[in-house]
Protein backbone atom coordinates (compact mmCIF):
# COMPACT_ATOMS: atom_id res chain seq x y z
CA UNK A 1 0.00 0.00 0.00
CA UNK A 2 1.21 3.31 -0.82
CA UNK A 3 0.67 5.60 2.66
CA UNK A 4 0.52 9.92 2.69
CA UNK A 5 1.76 10.62 6.24
CA UNK A 6 0.16 13.87 6.62
CA UNK A 7 1.39 15.32 10.55
CA UNK A 8 3.68 18.28 11.32
CA UNK A 9 5.01 16.48 14.32
CA UNK A 10 8.52 15.08 12.70
CA UNK A 11 9.00 12.94 15.74
CA UNK A 12 5.64 11.27 15.43
CA UNK A 13 6.01 11.37 11.25
CA UNK A 14 9.23 10.03 11.75
CA UNK A 15 7.95 7.00 14.37
CA UNK A 16 5.32 6.00 11.52
CA UNK A 17 6.75 6.14 8.89
CA UNK A 18 9.55 3.95 10.25
CA UNK A 19 7.05 1.21 11.56
CA UNK A 20 5.21 1.28 8.18
CA UNK A 21 8.20 0.70 5.89
CA UNK A 22 9.02 -2.17 8.33
CA UNK A 23 5.61 -3.48 7.49
CA UNK A 24 5.97 -3.02 3.97
CA UNK A 25 4.10 -0.12 2.96
CA UNK A 26 5.34 2.34 1.02
CA UNK A 27 5.19 5.66 2.66
CA UNK A 28 5.69 10.04 1.83
CA UNK A 29 5.71 12.32 4.74
CA UNK A 30 3.87 15.96 4.20
CA UNK A 31 4.70 18.01 7.31
CA UNK A 32 2.18 20.75 6.22
CA UNK A 33 -1.12 21.06 4.66
CA UNK A 34 0.50 22.79 1.59
CA UNK A 35 2.81 20.37 1.34
CA UNK A 36 -0.27 17.74 1.51
CA UNK A 37 -2.79 19.22 -0.64
CA UNK A 38 0.16 18.97 -3.50
CA UNK A 39 0.64 15.25 -2.99
CA UNK A 40 -2.87 14.14 -2.82
CA UNK A 41 -3.22 16.11 -6.79
CA UNK A 42 -0.58 14.60 -7.89
CA UNK A 43 -0.01 10.85 -6.63
CA UNK A 44 -2.45 8.09 -5.95
CA UNK A 45 -2.63 6.96 -2.46
CA UNK A 46 -3.67 3.91 -0.97
CA UNK A 47 -3.86 5.90 2.67
CA UNK A 48 -3.62 9.09 3.91
CA UNK A 49 -2.73 9.57 7.55
CA UNK A 50 -4.39 12.76 8.69
CA UNK A 51 -3.62 14.95 11.25
CA UNK A 52 -6.09 17.48 11.70
CA UNK A 53 -4.28 19.56 13.24
CA UNK A 54 -2.39 21.28 10.96
CA UNK A 55 -0.24 24.65 11.50
CA UNK A 56 -1.42 26.04 8.28
CA UNK A 57 -4.35 24.27 6.47
CA UNK A 58 -7.60 22.74 8.33
CA UNK A 59 -6.96 18.99 7.91
CA UNK A 60 -11.21 18.77 7.43
CA UNK A 61 -10.43 20.83 4.22
CA UNK A 62 -7.55 17.91 3.06
CA UNK A 63 -10.39 15.14 3.71
CA UNK A 64 -12.60 16.92 1.24
CA UNK A 65 -9.72 17.34 -0.86
CA UNK A 66 -8.86 13.80 -1.22
CA UNK A 67 -12.21 12.79 -1.33
CA UNK A 68 -13.01 14.88 -4.52
CA UNK A 69 -10.08 13.19 -5.81
CA UNK A 70 -10.97 10.10 -8.51
CA UNK A 71 -8.65 7.42 -6.67
CA UNK A 72 -10.77 7.34 -3.55
CA UNK A 73 -7.82 6.81 -0.87
CA UNK A 74 -8.72 5.36 2.69
CA UNK A 75 -8.35 8.04 5.10
CA UNK A 76 -7.94 7.62 8.78
CA UNK A 77 -7.94 10.45 10.88
CA UNK A 78 -4.71 10.93 14.05
CA UNK A 79 -5.20 13.86 15.83
CA UNK A 80 -5.23 15.33 19.11
CA UNK A 81 -8.35 16.67 18.86
CA UNK A 82 -10.63 14.33 20.61
CA UNK A 83 -14.04 16.64 20.35
CA UNK A 84 -17.10 14.56 19.77
CA UNK A 85 -18.07 16.87 16.85
CA UNK A 86 -14.56 16.79 14.93
CA UNK A 87 -14.56 13.46 14.77
CA UNK A 88 -18.51 13.36 13.49
CA UNK A 89 -17.53 16.08 10.88
CA UNK A 90 -14.43 13.90 9.94
CA UNK A 91 -16.58 10.83 9.91
CA UNK A 92 -19.41 12.41 7.77
CA UNK A 93 -16.74 14.07 5.52
CA UNK A 94 -15.74 10.53 4.51
CA UNK A 95 -12.74 9.43 7.07
CA UNK A 96 -13.02 5.68 7.19
CA UNK A 97 -11.77 5.70 11.03
CA UNK A 98 -10.41 8.10 13.40
CA UNK A 99 -7.58 7.13 16.10
CA UNK A 100 -6.89 9.65 18.80
CA UNK A 101 -3.47 10.32 20.24
CA UNK A 102 -1.55 9.25 21.57
CA UNK A 103 -2.51 5.41 20.50
CA UNK A 104 -0.59 2.28 19.62
CA UNK A 105 0.95 1.64 16.00
CA UNK A 106 -0.29 -1.66 16.45
CA UNK A 107 -4.00 -0.92 17.06
CA UNK A 108 -2.99 1.57 13.96
CA UNK A 109 -1.58 -1.48 12.04
CA UNK A 110 -5.09 -3.21 12.76
CA UNK A 111 -7.15 -0.78 12.09
CA UNK A 112 -5.33 0.08 8.24
CA UNK A 113 -5.56 -3.89 7.98
CA UNK A 114 -9.75 -3.63 8.62
CA UNK A 115 -10.33 -0.60 6.45
CA UNK A 116 -8.30 -2.73 3.61
CA UNK A 117 -10.59 -5.34 3.90
CA UNK A 118 -13.91 -3.57 3.87
CA UNK A 119 -12.43 -1.37 1.13
CA UNK A 120 -11.66 -4.55 -1.29
CA UNK A 121 -14.01 -7.04 0.13
CA UNK A 122 -10.87 -9.08 1.47
CA UNK A 123 -11.95 -11.48 4.12
CA UNK A 124 -8.26 -13.25 4.33
CA UNK A 125 -4.55 -12.61 4.13
CA UNK A 126 -4.54 -15.61 1.46
CA UNK A 127 -5.88 -15.14 -2.31
CA UNK A 128 -5.73 -18.20 -4.14
CA UNK A 129 -6.10 -17.42 -7.85
CA UNK A 130 -5.86 -19.65 -10.88
CA UNK A 131 -4.21 -22.39 -8.66
CA UNK A 132 -2.40 -19.97 -7.15
CA UNK A 133 -2.02 -19.15 -3.38
CA UNK A 134 -0.48 -15.75 -2.20
CA UNK A 135 0.37 -15.01 1.56
CA UNK A 136 0.19 -10.89 2.41
CA UNK A 137 1.13 -11.54 5.61
CA UNK A 138 3.43 -14.13 5.16
CA UNK A 139 4.84 -12.57 1.71
CA UNK A 140 4.90 -15.71 -0.21
CA UNK A 141 3.46 -16.65 -3.35
CA UNK A 142 3.26 -20.51 -3.76
CA UNK A 143 1.55 -23.35 -6.38
CA UNK A 144 0.51 -26.45 -5.43
CA UNK A 145 2.65 -25.92 -2.17
CA UNK A 146 5.93 -25.09 -3.97
CA UNK A 147 7.27 -21.84 -3.09
CA UNK A 148 7.98 -18.96 -6.21
CA UNK A 149 10.72 -16.51 -5.33
CA UNK A 150 9.44 -13.48 -6.57
CA UNK A 151 11.32 -10.12 -6.03
CA UNK A 152 9.59 -7.24 -3.43
CA UNK A 153 8.28 -5.11 -6.12
CA UNK A 154 6.86 -8.46 -8.33
CA UNK A 155 5.07 -9.62 -5.04
CA UNK A 156 4.29 -6.02 -4.47
CA UNK A 157 2.94 -5.76 -8.38
CA UNK A 158 1.26 -8.96 -8.00
CA UNK A 159 -0.57 -8.34 -4.88
CA UNK A 160 -2.03 -4.79 -6.18
CA UNK A 161 -3.15 -6.20 -9.06
CA UNK A 162 -4.98 -9.12 -7.28
CA UNK A 163 -6.69 -6.45 -5.09
CA UNK A 164 -7.80 -4.42 -7.94
CA UNK A 165 -8.90 -7.72 -9.93
CA UNK A 166 -10.91 -7.67 -12.94
CA UNK A 167 -10.03 -3.38 -13.42
CA UNK A 168 -7.53 -2.15 -15.68
CA UNK A 169 -4.59 -0.50 -14.20
CA UNK A 170 -2.47 1.63 -15.91
CA UNK A 171 1.17 1.71 -16.16
CA UNK A 172 1.40 4.82 -13.93
CA UNK A 173 -1.09 3.65 -11.14
CA UNK A 174 1.37 0.90 -11.43
CA UNK A 175 4.53 2.71 -11.20
CA UNK A 176 3.00 5.09 -8.55
CA UNK A 177 2.26 2.26 -6.19
CA UNK A 178 5.75 0.39 -6.91
CA UNK A 179 7.85 3.55 -6.92
CA UNK A 180 5.66 6.30 -5.08
CA UNK A 181 6.15 9.63 -5.51
CA UNK A 182 7.29 9.45 -9.61
CA UNK A 183 8.19 13.31 -8.70
CA UNK A 184 10.70 13.03 -6.67
CA UNK A 185 11.90 9.05 -7.71
CA UNK A 186 13.63 8.20 -10.70
CA UNK A 187 11.76 5.74 -12.50
CA UNK A 188 10.76 4.56 -15.77
CA UNK A 189 7.14 3.44 -16.42
CA UNK A 190 9.38 1.14 -18.70
CA UNK A 191 10.00 -0.50 -15.71
CA UNK A 192 6.40 -1.98 -15.14
CA UNK A 193 6.40 -3.86 -18.37
CA UNK A 194 9.95 -5.52 -17.55
CA UNK A 195 8.35 -6.30 -13.85
CA UNK A 196 5.25 -8.00 -15.82
CA UNK A 197 7.48 -9.72 -18.06
CA UNK A 198 9.43 -11.37 -15.29
CA UNK A 199 6.25 -12.17 -13.25
CA UNK A 200 4.64 -13.90 -15.80
CA UNK A 201 8.28 -15.99 -16.78
CA UNK A 202 8.38 -17.10 -12.97
CA UNK A 203 4.46 -17.95 -12.82
CA UNK A 204 3.97 -19.63 -16.18
CA UNK A 205 6.69 -22.37 -14.93
CA UNK A 206 3.97 -23.90 -12.80
CA UNK A 207 0.92 -23.15 -15.15
CA UNK A 208 -0.28 -20.85 -17.93
CA UNK A 209 -0.92 -17.16 -17.65
CA UNK A 210 -2.89 -15.32 -19.85
CA UNK A 211 -5.32 -13.90 -16.65
CA UNK A 212 -3.11 -11.10 -16.70
CA UNK A 213 -4.10 -9.08 -19.58
CA UNK A 214 -2.34 -6.62 -21.77
CA UNK A 215 -4.15 -3.89 -22.28
CA UNK A 216 -2.55 -1.94 -25.47
CA UNK A 217 -1.69 1.56 -24.85
CA UNK A 218 -2.64 1.14 -21.39
CA UNK A 219 -1.85 -1.25 -19.01
CA UNK A 220 -2.43 -4.07 -17.33
CA UNK A 221 -5.38 -6.34 -16.34
CA UNK A 222 -5.74 -9.01 -13.54
CA UNK A 223 -8.50 -11.20 -14.25
CA UNK A 224 -10.32 -13.60 -12.17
Amino acid sequence: MHVLVVEDEAGLAAELMHFLKQEHYKCDWACNGEDASERIAVNRYDFILLDLGLPDYDGLDLLQEARETDYEPAVIILTARGELEDRVKGLGLGADDYLAKPFSLLELQARMQAVSRRKFNVKSSVHVFHGFELDSTARTVTYNGQNISLTKKEFDLLHYMLLHKNRIMTRLQLTEHIWGNILEDDYDSNYIDVHIKNLRKKLSAHAPTDWIETVRGVGYRLTL
